[in-house]
């Protein structure tokens, strides 16, 4: 009878056979699993090593002895260091120079300055700073660890440090820097040497060194840079 039940057509008999073919949809919508079964680890794992290669230059200060964080300068702290910079020639540098505004602004005053800094990520984007603001030809970035650094070409040498790393520093620009030189350390001070100067307060003091007044040979009372410190 049309339409009315009956037993199931009897599979053919080649399906039966062991050789028999799927039919070429079912292979493809197999090969379509499998596929995705590559790519959707394939795009995890990608993922994860992208994630790791951005994040690793931020995490392994952290994981150091004596670590150097990234936390950007104010605006103040910038305008402390350029007048403690007033009267000064010669080349800068700036040890752990982060996202490089420092190094931009010294360059802009007419020194020669550089900025070492272990992160790489922020040594291409103090290039590119640099090179927006159009004095990529005098500020130079280094990616570099400070340790390994020496610093007796430079006469004038800009810190941002951190209390633990303050006194080792200190030896190291002690053995290294010329008699003219002058340090300026931002946020802390060396704990054992005497500043000449001190401007700004909180986080915005910075503290100037002069190499000749350390070593007992003090400049003379008529140094202007003195004088116009005093009375601005």
């Amino acid at each position: 009878m049309e339409g009315g039940g009956g037993a199931p057509p009897e599979t053919p008999e080649e399906e039966r056979q062991p050789g028999y073919v799927l039919p070429t949809s079912l292979e493809a919508n197999n090969l379509k699993t499998n596929n995705w079964g590559f790519i959707f680890p394939g795009i995890i794992g990608g993922t994860l090593v992208a994630l790791y290669a951005v994040a690793t230059p931020f995490i392994m200060p952290a994981l150091r002895k004596i670590c150097l964080p990234f936390v950007p300068a104010t605006t103040k702290q910038i305008e402390n260091v350029v007048r403690m910079l007033q009267c000064r020639r010669g080349s800068l540098v700036d040890i752990g120079s982060g996202d490089g505004r420092v190094v931009i602004a010294a360059a802009k005053e007419g020194f020669t300055a550089v900025g070492y800094e272990l992160n790489p990520w922020l040594v291409w984007y103090s290039r590119y700073c640099a090179w927006r603001e159009g004095v990529q030809n005098s500020a130079t970035f280094y990616i570099s660890d400070l340790w390994k650094v020496t610093f007796s070409q430079y006469s004038n040498v800009v810190i941002f440090g951190v209390p633990q790393m303050m006194p080792q520093l200190e030896k190291k620009l002690a053995l290294e820097l010329e008699e003219d030189a002058r340090v300026i350390a931002c946020r802390f001070p060396f704990p054992h040497w005497t500043p000449d100067q001190v401007a700004g307060e909180g986080i915005d003091t910075v503290w100037v060194y002069d190499m000749s007044t350390l070593r007992g040979r003090g400049r003379g009372p008529e140094d202007p840079c003195i004088s116009w410190w005093s009375s601005s």
